[in-house]
Order: C-alpha cells, then sequence, then structure tokens
C-alpha cells in the first residue's frame, strides 16, 4: 500500500511517501479500514518533531483518526461488518490507504457526512469533550471561554458546549475566523488580537468570571485567563507551544484551578463515554465538523508545515485524502 512513513525524528521534510509498505494485518479485535481521509492534527506534529510524551519506535507510520469502509472484519468482532462506513480514533497509522483498528476505537460514520467529515471527529471532538466535561466539570449554566476557537478543537467545543445548555463565548484572530465560530455555537465572539477583549468578553456575561476556559494556546494567553476567572473556575489547557508567566495569587482569589488535558490519558471507561456523547451528537445534528482544506498524501510536508502556522489563525481541520 501506499503510505506516510518517518524514518527519523525531525522537520515536515522526513515525512516520506512510500508505495511498498504491507497491508497492516488485523488481528482477531480489530478491523482492516480502507482509509477515505486521515485527519491532521497539531499533536501528530509534535510526535514527528520528537517533542510527544509517548514516542512511536522508528520508522513509523503518522496519524491518529480517519475515517473510511471496513475492508476485514476479526473474528471476535460483532459490532462491526465489511462495508460499513466508518470514523475512527485512537488508531496508529492512519496516512496510509489501511489501517488495523481495535473496534473499541472504530464507530458508524453518519450517511449526512462525508469521508473528510468523519476524519476530523476523532481526535478534536474527543478532546474537546473531554476538556469541558472530564477534566472541565462543566454542567449547564455554565459560562464557558473558547480561547483561539475557530480551529478544530475550539469549534468543537463551541458546538458542544451550546448543545449541552452552556453561554459559549469564543475567541479568534481574524473577521472569518470570528464568522465561523459564531456559526458554530459561540453565543458572543471577540478578537483576540484587539486590546481589552478579554475584559470586554467578561463584561459581557455578567463580569462575574468565567466557570470553565477552554484554552487551545496557553503559552500566550494562560496568564490573562487568570484575570476573568470566576469563583472555582477551571482552565483546561488543550494546547500550548513554550513556557508562560502566571499569578497564582489569581487561582488562590477564586479558589480555582489549571489542569492538563490529553485525549490519550482516556480511561476505558472515559472513553466509551466520550464516543458514545459524540456518536449520539453526530446523530442528532448538532455536531458537525468543518474542513478548512483537504491535501492530497503526496502534500503531506504542506498540510504539517499549515496546521501550525498562525497566518490568518486556524480556521476548522485540516485532513489528507486517500482516494
Amino acid at each position: 500500500m501506499k503510505a506516510v512513513r518517518v524514518h527519523t525524528f525531525g522537520g515536515p521534510e522526513v515525512l516520506k511517501v512510500e508505495s511498498d509498505v504491507p497491508i497492516p494485518v488485523h488481528s482477531e479485535t480489530q478491523v482492516l479500514i480502507r482509509v477515505g481521509s486521515a485527519g491532521v492534527n497539531p499533536v501528530d506534529t509534535y510526535i514527528r518533531m520528537g517533542l510527544f510524551a509517548q514516542l512511536p519506535t522508528l520508522p513509523y507510520i503518522p496519524g491518529r483518526d480517519g475515517s473510511g469502509t471496513i475492508e476485514k472484519v476479526g473474528s471476535k468482532v460483532d459490532t462491526l461488518k465489511e462495508g460499513d462506513r466508518v470514523f475512527f480514533s485512537g488508531a496508529s497509522g492512519s496516512y496510509a490507504e489501511y489501517v488495523a483498528c481495535e473496534s473499541h476505537s472504530v464507530f458508524h460514520l453518519a450517511d449526512r457526512l462525508s469521508f473528510a467529515q468523519g476524519a476530523a471527529l476523532g481526535v478534536p471532538y474527543f478532546t474537546a469533550y473531554r476538556a469541558i466535561f472530564i477534566k472541565g466539570k462543566a454542567k449547564a449554566g455554565d459560562r464557558v471561554l473558547v480561547h483561539g476557537a475557530s480551529g478544530a478543537v475550539g469549534l468543537a467545543a463551541c458546538q458542544i458546549a451550546k448543545a449541552h445548555g452552556m453561554t459559549v463565548v469564543g475567541t479568534a484572530g481574524s473577521p472569518q475566523g470570528m464568522e465561523l465560530v459564531k456559526n458554530n455555537g459561540a453565543h458572543l465572539v471577540f478578537n483576540h488580537r484587539e486590546k481589552g477583549y478579554l475584559e470586554l468578553a467578561a463584561e459581557a456575561v455578567g463580569g462575574d468570571g468565567f466557570d470553565v476556559i477552554i484554552e487551545n494556546a496557553s503559552d500566550i494567553n494562560l496568564g490573562s485567563d487568570l484575570t476573568v476567572i470566576g469563583p472555582g473556575a477551571r482552565v483546561v489547557i488543550v494546547g500550548n507551544r513554550g513556557n508562560v508567566e502566571i499569578s497564582p495569587r489569581f487561582l488562590m482569589t477564586e479558589e480555582a484551578s489549571i489542569v492538563g488535558c490529553a485525549l490519550f490519558r482516556s480511561t476505558p471507561e472515559e472513553w466509551r463515554q466520550t464516543a458514545a456523547s459524540v456518536v449520539a451528537g453526530v446523530e442528532m445534528g448538532f455536531l458537525t465538523p468543518f474542513i478548512d482544506r483537504e491535501y492530497p498524501m503526496e502534500t503531506v510536508q504542506e498540510a504539517h508545515a499549515h496546521v501550525l502556522s498562525h497566518e490568518g489563525g486556524s480556521r476548522g481541520k485540516l485532513v489528507l485524502t486517500m482516494t
């Protein structure tokens, strides 16, 4: 099969498209999926650079989520069948024409969604759900700030939070990004490039601070986030690309907390809870991924350069197409 492989950690140039890669052999608890689209996530770039907590053995095929059609089914799998349209999350090696995936990480893809949209569900929506509910302990009526809301995880967080009865405020860095955030669940949107935007956001929800903040760029925003937290607030760190200086006094005053969020830390029970909620949201129609751009597999280096670029702000999900 054709696949993207990495033989040494480094920049986008280490991503090589190879055409003689063996098709993976699925086990009795796995299914073999012909991949239609694969998600391109920031975490994929951190792994490629050798900067992630858990690194694969070289050489490896990148990619953790995607969508496609089931080609073969393991003998112990009874919830899926050949020909099913599916999406998957938590796999290893989705930047390929075929991937073998444990059945508990494979889910039916609603007919209304394309393969590209299916590839945008796994990491972004599972991460957003984990950040809001499992780590952020959010509930209906809470005031939620999604910082950097125009990216894939941010848009997912806005959709999920609104659907569960929360007041959602999003930020973005361009008029186009702001419009996208508004169209995907945020009640209010502010431009995070404008001076004083956080104070205006806090005033707009009553002036008592936010209950939950979903932070996609903590190295930039965390210090200022702490100036707009309410009593007992939870600031959930979803994204970070550097160091930041904060004043713990804000946390002391409000008895608030900062908590990290990493999807790979999910317990089996948390994974089942997350998957059930995301699948139900898709089936009911209130969760719909937005695709920014689709890249052919041969342009994977460009996709990896784009996913970390801040030019014009993030706008939804990037995916690789395999067919």
